[in-house]
């Protein structure tokens, strides 16, 4: 095996050789054992290997990266030279720079070696619990992996980084089906570092598996109302990021388009919100430790009681704007849980919808979105009731913020966050 600490070392002096003042480089494999279900049938078990280095220079300011998935010294010393032809061809930029005073420091993280017999079991008992309890789901693909890598990341500033994690990841793609109707799809899925637990308890996925159940004969919305938003978990999840995305990354930031812009330290959001990055939180499982620019990775707040506190900012960014970097680069979200229960939640709504997954294009510099509720159910007078189709939902990602009706105190921990419920008024629902 080659040893990596050497080797980022040999392409740094390399691009220092080359002219480079400042330099990083990232050499990483993987090995990724997997086996796949297709049509409710073990159809294939396989070993997937991984190789990936990646180079930065900087020359009198000038920045240049390439990428290959190679480690032999002719390819090497190609990606050395493609790296500073880069560089040599853009355009100055004071602003690039890479963390100062690097230290070394050994990361392991998860499960290292695999259970291949036990993934195997959990794996076809997830199918057998599946068949028993959802009789009406059929599992269009199921992809259960181990995966585990080895990583340095090495710059000209003194960090060196050497990383071993290893976790199991469980994804599904399935849709319910009754005679010739059948549901939308729909996407589920955990990490984790054991098989303690039946991949069924993971995440939501039993909860996912129910509902879609129930989404096989929908109802057409006649009307158009402004009522309550309910997010599942996962749905939240993605509205968030595309929140953090449009109002808090390095492109609105760096553009002054972010509405946020001058909001540093100031309410954007219903107190009751709380969201944090936290790839160091006991239920995220391999959780970043450390940046592209060699920052240590930190926890941070995003947004603390309805305070913006923190920009998704690089240091790159940080450097153009004065405005301060972000202490990760934004996965592990955390949000605050809530004090009612979902249930409760419902039976305060008196007209509105329960979102599973939302289909909709890019929001507007401002947040305004729009797109279509899929997976998603009425609710009438503090209950759920039917399932819709084709049904738009539009509204503003800034306001929704601020229009929070309740947070859930059930949370759902997939691994990769820890999200609750949570519902917002003053949403546009439109049908046919």
């Amino acid at each position: 095996m080659i040893n990596f600490e050497n080797l980022t070392g040999e392409v740094i002096e390399k691009l220092q050789a080359a002219g480079a003042d400042q330099a990083c480089c990232t050499a990483a494999t993987s090995a990724t054992r997997e086996f796949n279900v297709d049509g409710g049938k073990f159809s294939l078990m396989r070993t997937l290997f991984d190789n990936s280095l990646s180079l930065t220079g900087i020359a009198k300011g000038k920045k240049g990266s390439v990428g290959i998935n190679r480690f032999d010294n002719a390819a090497v010393e190609q990606a050395v030279a493609d790296c500073m032809a880069s560089a040599n061809s853009a355009e100055p930029d004071a602003a690039w720079q890479f963390a100062p005073d690097g230290q070394a420091h050994t990361f392991s993280q998860g499960v290292l070696e695999a259970d291949v017999d036990r993934l195997f079991d959990r794996t076809e008992e997830l199918m057998q619990q599946i068949g028993a309890k959802f009789p009406k789901i059929m599992v269009e693909q199921l992809i259960v992996s181990h995966v585990r890598s080895h990583s340095v990341y090495r710059n000209t500033n003194g960090a060196l980084y050497t990383k071993d994690a290893g976790y199991y990841n469980v994804e599904l793609m399935f849709s319910g089906h009754e005679g010739e109707t059948a549901s939308s799809f729909f996407g589920t899925g955990a990490i984790t570092d054991n098989l303690h637990c039946p991949f069924m308890k993971l995440g939501s996925i039993e909860k996912d598996l129910a509902d879609v159940e129930k989404q096989i004969h929908t109802k057409c919305v006649n009307d158009k109302f402004t009522g309550v938003m309910l997010l599942t978990p996962g749905c939240l999840g993605s509205f968030l990021g595309d929140i953090a995305d449009n109002f808090a990354s390095d492109g609105p930031v760096l553009e002054g388009t972010s509405v946020w812009k001058d909001k540093l330290g100031q309410q954007v959001a219903d107190a009751r919100i709380t969201i944090s990055f936290a790839p160091h939180a006991k239920e995220v499982v391999c959780g970043q430790s450390y940046t592209s620019e060699g920052f240590l990775a930190e926890d941070f707040d995003f947004i603390r009681d309805g305070k913006l506190e923190s920009f998704l900012t690089s240091l790159y960014v940080s450097n153009k704007t004065g405005v301060p970097r972000a202490k990760n680069s934004g996965g592990s979200m955390i949000v605050r849980p809530g004090e009612q229960s979902v249930e409760e939640m419902v039976a305060s709504i008196d007209k509105g919808i329960l979102v599973g997954r939302f289909s909709g294009g890019q929001p507007s510099t401002n947040g305004d979105f729009s797109g279509v509720a899929k997976n998603s159910f009425l609710i009438e007078n503090g209950k759920i009731t039917d399932a819709v189709s084709e049904t738009m939902i539009s509204g503003n990602l800034a306001d929704m913020l601020q229009n929070v009706v309740a947070i859930s105190r059930e949370t759902v921990a997939d691994g990769s966050s820890v999200l609750p419920y949570a519902a917002f008024e003053g949403i546009t629902v439109s049908g046919k």
